[in-house]
C-alpha cells in the first residue's frame, strides 16, 4: 500500500483544491454551521477509503497506527479520547466534507435528472438545503471523479480500505 512521492504530491493537490471548495461554503454558511472543529457527530466507524488516501495516512502516521490504539469500535479509529481526529491535517476526502450541504445528480428509471440534497443533521436545523441555490452547495462528482482517477493511476484499480484496519493493533 506504500505510495509514491509524486503520487502523494498529486494527493496534496487535489485536498488544496478541495479544501479551497470547502472553505467557500463554510464561509457562506458560516452564521449557521453548528458542527466546527472538534465535532465528531459523522465520524463513524466501517468507512472506507480509497487505497491512495490509505497509504497517505500510512505514510503520515506510520508510528500511530504501529503504537497506538485506534478508538473505540463505533466511532472513527482515529478519534483520540476527547473526540478530536488524530489525522486532521491528512483526512482523507470524505472527511473533509462532512457536515456542509451537498447536492448530486442522478438519472431515475425514466431517464430523467433529479437533484438531491442531504446535510449533516447536526447542521439541518439552520440550513434549509433544499432552498440554497446551487453554488451554496457542494456538488458531488468532480472531487470523487478526480480522486478515483488519482487512485487508478497510482494502483490500476479501484481498491477501497477500512480505516480501522490501518491500526496495526486494529
Amino acid at each position: 500500500m506504500r505510495t509514491d512521492a509524486r503520487i502523494l504530491a498529486l494527493l496534496a493537490l487535489f485536498y488544496r483544491k478541495v479544501d479551497e471548495e470547502i472553505e467557500r461554503l463554510a464561509e457562506i454558511h458560516a452564521d449557521k454551521l453548528v458542527c466546527t472543529r472538534g465535532c465528531s457527530t459523522c465520524c463513524v466507524d466501517n468507512i472506507s477509503v480509497f487505497t491512495v488516501e490509505a497509504g497517505n495516512i500510512l505514510h503520515h502516521h506510520e508510528d500511530l497506527l504501529v503504537t497506538a490504539e485506534p478508538h473505540a469500535a463505533g466511532a472513527c479509529a482515529f478519534l483520540d479520547e476527547a473526540g478530536a481526529c488524530r489525522i486532521y491535517h491528512q483526512r482523507p476526502y470524505v472527511c473533509r466534507t462532512q457536515g456542509l450541504p451537498f447536492r448530486w445528480i442522478e438519472d431515475n428509471d425514466m431517464n430523467e435528472r433529479i437533484e438531491w440534497r442531504d446535510i449533516c443533521p447536526v447542521n439541518a436545523k439552520n440550513i434549509a438545503v433544499m432552498e440554497l441555490p446551487e453554488e451554496g452547495c457542494l456538488t458531488l462528482g468532480s472531487f470523487e471523479g478526480r480522486l478515483a482517477d488519482l487512485q487508478k493511476i497510482a494502483f490500476g484499480n479501484l481498491d477501497r480500505v477500512l480505516m480501522r484496519s490501518l491500526f496495526a493493533k486494529a
